[in-house]
């Protein structure tokens, strides 16, 4: 379960008892306590919206800090969201990509879900509307990030990164997913095209609607994947409705990106 905690200033929605008993790091962070400058005030944490390297990587410093896994922070590793639905294992050279603003080692190319097993490696994606999931499995320990903006919902991403990592870790993976704040169907109006696809392809989604509802698509999705409604976690936290705290790219357009985190800590010994 995600509570709400503050430190210095940042905001982080994490599960401390999942922390607690397997070592797994889950955060979904707000938008305040860090160095940017308006438009993308303050605790921006993507450097491709055009904020200053500079001030990026200093706020991604202070919130590892937060979390306490500044240790990690070379590992590190982020990809460069296309709105897809590719899902890539973090291993190997590939750990640490992205992990500075402005460096020569850059944000996996054309990922939009990343995974590992790996102990030590931080995964960020970015969001300002778009659903974040964070997948966990207990035992064996894993995690994934996974970005889903409507194309990526669309495609089914987060059902697929479900399956894939289930059967990556042997098929007996019992998962649960936690959902960040998104744009909500209050706030999310378009047009008739698009939620005729999703009416196609999702029970949960009425084809006469002008909104689209991406949290209970993402829902049917995991759900449909194995991922029970009973472990999932949603904070029905509406982006477009709470610009104080959250970035949301359509209530503000030129704006910065909160986050998604996970990390495998080394395993807790009692």
């Amino acid at each position: 379960m995600l509570t709400r905690s503050e430190n210095n200033g940042i905001a982080v929605h994490t599960d401390e008892s999942l922390r607690a008993r397997r070592g797994i790091v889950v955060a979904f962070t707000e938008r305040h306590g860090g160095v940017s400058a308006a438009p993308y005030t303050s605790l921006n944490l993507a450097p491709h919206v055009g904020d200053e390297p500079a001030a990026v990587n200093e706020n991604r410093r202070r919130l590892l800090s937060v979390l306490g896994v500044d240790t990690y922070s070379p590992a590190l590793t982020t990809a460069e969201q296309v709105h897809g639905h590719v899902f890539v294992e973090v291993v190997g050279g590939l750990v640490g990509s992205g992990a500075c603003a402005g460096s020569e080692h850059p944000p996996i190319c054309g990922a939009d879900a990343l995974w590992t097993r790996e102990v030590g490696v931080p995964l960020m994606l970015f969001f300002a509307d778009c659903v974040p999931i964070v997948l966990v499995s207990e035992s064996p320990r894993a995690i994934a990030v996974i970005h889903a903006g409507w194309r990526g919902a669309l495609a089914g991403i987060a059902g697929k990164a479900a399956l894939a990592l289930r059967d990556a870790l042997g098929g007996s993976a019992g998962l649960q997913a936690y959902i960040g704040p998104h744009i909500g169907e209050c706030c999310y109006e378009v047009g008739p095209e698009i939620v005729s696809q999703f009416g196609n392809k999702f029970v949960t989604i009425p084809r006469a609607s002008s909104h689209l509802d991406l949290g209970a698509v993402v829902a049917e999705d995991l759900d449909r994947a194995g991922v029970s409604r009973e472990r999932q976690w949603h904070p029905g936290i509406c982006t477009v409705h709470n610009t104080d705290r959250y970035y949301s790219y359509r209530a503000e357009g030129r704006t910065g990106r909160h986050s998604a985190f996970a990390m495998l800590e080394p395993e807790p010994s009692y």
